[in-house]
């Protein structure tokens, strides 16, 4: 079965390209059971969009899932830089300008700032 593409994907081509790096963040205990793919276009999603996690479309894997290796990911190395931030610098993903939690903040605090004029 396929998912429904969303603007924030990357192509299959891509991701090979960046799949090692991500892959080298696992534990070696248990093998791989979801398509890094999948869980690597969902954090694009969330980065993309600022959903919260429970609210993660569920073509994509279990919010848990996707979670748990986004944490994994974001993990800093001795340098400050994560395998996430450096999988999206190596695939060119440009991210959204804003997030729609950024978008949101944006016109609260217009509305606040318009109300304290008055």
């Amino acid at each position: 079965m396929t998912r429904k593409k969303y603007a924030s994907d990357i192509s299959r081509e891509k991701f090979s390209e960046i799949e090692p790096l991500l892959r080298s963040v696992r534990r070696r205990t248990k093998p791989t059971t979801v398509d890094l793919y999948e869980v690597f276009c969902a954090v694009l999603y969330l980065l993309r969009t600022g959903c919260q996690w429970r609210f993660l479309p569920s073509e994509f894997p279990k919010w848990q899932t996707v979670y748990a290796y986004f944490s994994k990911w974001s993990q800093p190395d001795q340098h400050g830089v994560s395998v996430l931030e450096q999988a999206l610098k190596k695939s060119g993903w440009r991210g959204a300008h804003k997030t729609g939690t950024q978008r949101q903040h944006d016109v609260l605090d217009r509305g606040r700032a318009e109300r304290e004029e008055h």
